[in-house]
């Protein structure tokens, strides 16, 4: 396993590992000028043609260390379909088209993106139309493989990059037909190379270097010894579990606050979405990013909390993962993850490239093992909140939030049982 000092010496530069000169106008134009210590180790051996397993943490510039070099390949040999990039959401999918299309700007790059929640004829057209990058969720192009025809998934068959990003989650098992289906229809070349990026080096990750016959270069800049930021100041609130809509009202309309950035996490839709009603009805500029919502809608949600519209993004963990929202002050976790690897990443959405942040954890009586499991694995422990007590929550927010809780559930169930009325004479009609 190579290793590299932590701060990246002055004298390397894109130029220096081999790009050439449009790409690193194109980073320049970015405001990007100096590579991170993931692409330093990963660009001059994926241009050299080998397969790759980097590891880095949130917020490395993983996605331009493997999306330069394959432009650069791709501006020597442009046909068809060149690369394959599979990711477990949609938004990550959206955010590496984003950067595909930035970096490859001067290159009239063509781009599929192929994700759950759009129009599978256009994403079949696309398809056929030969784009020469393909960015997809596993789930999403194993349908087009059962379904769309040869035509559409012609062009996959030639592809000489595959890149698996945020591998550890891809090879967990929810995953596992969707990726065979995907991988099927990939011929096996020795010209095509495989890229693996992710936070966490996960067993699998490990395994499937072990397994593969190539010479894979695998690079890990601090994965596991390094869970979170030194700039960012972690505190927990002990608090009763049925006042935590009211605390976090609380939380959130501090003068020091309101002005704030916040991710605030949970671990169900449902909730989300009775979040979202609650502070929307107390006069907070929140969004919600989640499962159950259309994927236009999960689009624009990210827009809105990106263009600093919203001030407050109610996520579930879809949101947690690779997603570059450089505006985070503060993440709140309303509700604890039960793996401590998801509140490493939930986390790591604020105190990015060098900048402070915050965390604040909601611990009910039912969190204490968890805590203890983060606190273990971060290998430190949690500073009681104090900004929020419970007198300021009894005299300013308890009331107010309880009535917008009520309301919130009300309106849902109102809008549950107009559906479900509209399903039924849809299917007697």
């Amino acid at each position: 396993m190579s290793s590299i000092k932590s701060t990246a010496p002055r004298k390397i530069s894109f130029e220096s590992l081999g790009l050439q000169k449009s790409l690193v106008e194109a980073l320049n134009s970015m405001a990007i000028r100096r590579p991170s210590q993931i692409q330093i180790a990963c660009i001059p051996q994926i241009l050299k043609g080998r397969d790759c397993i980097g590891g880095a943490r949130t917020g490395s510039g993983k996605t331009l260390a493997f999306a330069a070099p394959i432009l650069q390949k791709l501006s020597e040999d442009p046909y068809g379909v060149f690369a394959l990039v599979l990711t477990p959401t949609r938004e990550l999918a959206l955010q590496i088209s984003e950067q595909f299309a930035a970096l490859g700007a001067s290159m009239n790059l063509r781009q599929a993106v192929v994700v759950g929640g759009l129009d599978m004829v256009n994403q079949a057209l696309a398809l056929q139309a030969r784009p020469h990058v393909v960015v997809a969720t596993p789930g999403r192009l194993a349908d087009h493989i059962r379904s769309s025809g040869e035509e559409a998934i012609a062009g996959l068959r030639r592809i000489k990059f595959v890149v698996f990003d945020e591998a550890d989650r891809l090879l967990t098992p929810g995953f596992a037909d969707d990726l065979d289906e995907c991988m099927g229809v990939i011929t096996k070349s020795k010209k095509r190379q495989t890229l693996l990026f992710t936070a966490t080096i996960s067993p699998a990750v490990l395994q499937l270097k072990e397994n593969s016959k190539n010479n894979i270069f695998l690079h890990e800049i601090a994965t596991n010894s390094i869970s979170v930021p030194d700039t960012l100041a972690q505190s927990y609130l002990f608090i009763p579990t049925q006042v935590r809509e009211a605390y976090l009202v609380a939380l959130l309309t501090l003068p020091a606050n309101e002005k704030k950035s916040i991710i605030v996490f949970v671990n169900r839709a449902i909730t989300a979405e009775v979040i979202k009603r609650i502070l929307r009805a107390m006069e907070v500029r929140v969004t919600a990013l989640h499962s159950k919502i259309s994927q236009r809608e999960r689009t624009d949600s990210l827009g809105r909390f990106r263009a600093e519209a919203a001030r407050v993004l109610v996520a579930t963990d879809v949101a947690s993962r690779g997603l570059d929202i450089p505006v985070v002050q503060m993440v709140v976790n309303f509700d604890i993850p039960a793996d401590p690897d998801d509140y490493i990443h939930r986390v790591g959405r604020t105190a990015r490239a060098g900048r402070s942040g915050e965390s604040v954890s909601f611990v009910t009586e039912h969190d204490i093992s968890r805590i203890k499991a983060i606190e273990s694995r971060v290998g430190k422990e949690m500073e009681k909140c104090e900004v929020v007590t419970e007198n300021m929550v009894i005299r300013d927010t308890l009331q107010q939030t309880s009535a917008a809780k009520r309301e919130a559930l009300m309106d849902m169930e109102r809008e549950n049982s107009q559906s479900r009325s509209h399903k039924r004479k849809a299917g007697s009609s």
